[in-house]
């Protein structure tokens, strides 16, 4: 059963609508001013709220413009009660967010049309909210699972360290740092176009597949193999990924990577920033694309810099 919450000054009104409304079925609350009613507002959260235009203290606009500035009440369905019909009047309380308007003396089947109109507004709104929050909830679970899946920062041979500035919407960017060997450190960067959890999954996927070389007859040291293979898995899949993955040998201090669609990664060394890329579109993009890569020597103190597309817009 739904209430209704009436805020109005005039007995007369407030009688005769709580009359009206109980006969329908509906719960029936009473507010003589606006401060009352905004608090009982709050404390009932009513289906619909039908308040009086002219009132002491609080307008009924006033009223209206602060309930709607309420998250809570975001579902109530607003009427304002009025003796005004001047289109300027009706402006000013649809600019405080009304929904709909009465006249007094309200008649009887338009109040009825109304109220049934504002409850199927209220249950629609309220199951917006909560397929939209359950939504938010899955987001957040999925962000906290990629999340989990980045590299551990580390220092020593190789120092590691990461930024993560997350976004409202949840995307498939993917990072990892780790070592093949004892001497060769592998990373990588990599961005599942779209956003949502589809994208989110099919980056962590990816990374998953990267980390725990699953891609079958592949050397990982060979950053074009990599990609190549990742094309060809990809190919049969919707979502085209951007990357840029690279191979650092400590024992020949040479770096060798490969990139596809992906933001340049950034190597910092005496002659200042290097941008590292190799112009070659999405992978599983373009089936005719063959990868390859490239290699340069990079120092001990050398910096290599690595970023998402998100950096940049």
């Amino acid at each position: 059963m739904h209430t209704i919450l009436v805020i109005d000054d005039d007995i007369t009104i407030q009688l005769t609508l709580k009359r009206l409304l109980r006969k329908q079925g509906y719960e029936v609350a009473i507010a003589a001013d606006g401060r009352t009613g905004l608090e009982r507002a709050i404390a009932l959260k009513p289906a619909a709220i039908i308040c009086d235009w002219m009132m002491p203290g609080l307008s009924g606009p006033e009223v209206c413009r602060r309930v709607k500035a309420i998250p809570q009440l975001s579902a109530s369905f607003f009427i304002l009660l009025t003796a005004f019909d001047t289109v300027e009047d009706l402006v000013h309380g649809l600019d405080a967010g009304a929904d709909d308007f009465l006249t007094k003396p309200p008649n009887v089947a338009e109040l009825q049309a109304r109220i049934r109109t504002g409850c199927r507004s209220y249950e629609l709104k309220r199951g917006l909210q909560a397929k939209t929050k359950a939504l938010e909830v899955g987001l957040a679970e999925t962000a906290n699972y990629v999340r989990s899946l980045l590299p551990v920062p580390m220092s020593g041979r190789i120092d590691l360290t990461w930024e993560y500035l997350p976004t409202p919407h949840l995307g498939g960017n993917g990072f990892q740092g780790y070592w093949l060997d004892d001497d060769t450190f592998v990373v990588f960067m990599l961005d599942v176009e779209g956003d949502g959890i589809g994208s989110a999954l099919q980056a962590a996927k990816l990374m998953d597949l990267l980390k725990s070389r699953s891609l079958a007859d592949i050397d990982f040291v060979q950053p074009a193999q990599v990609l190549q293979a990742l094309h060809h898995y990809l190919r049969e899949r919707a979502r085209r990924t951007s990357i840029w993955y690279g191979v650092y040998n400590l024992n020949h201090m040479t770096a060798t990577y490969a990139s596809a669609g992906h933001p340049p990664a950034f190597l910092l060394d005496g002659d200042g920033l290097q941008p590292l890329n190799t112009p070659y579109p999405a992978l599983g993009s373009d089936d005719s694309t063959q990868y390859e890569q490239v290699s340069l020597e990079v120092g001990p103190s050398n910096v290599l810099y690595l970023h998402s597309a998100g950096l940049l817009a």
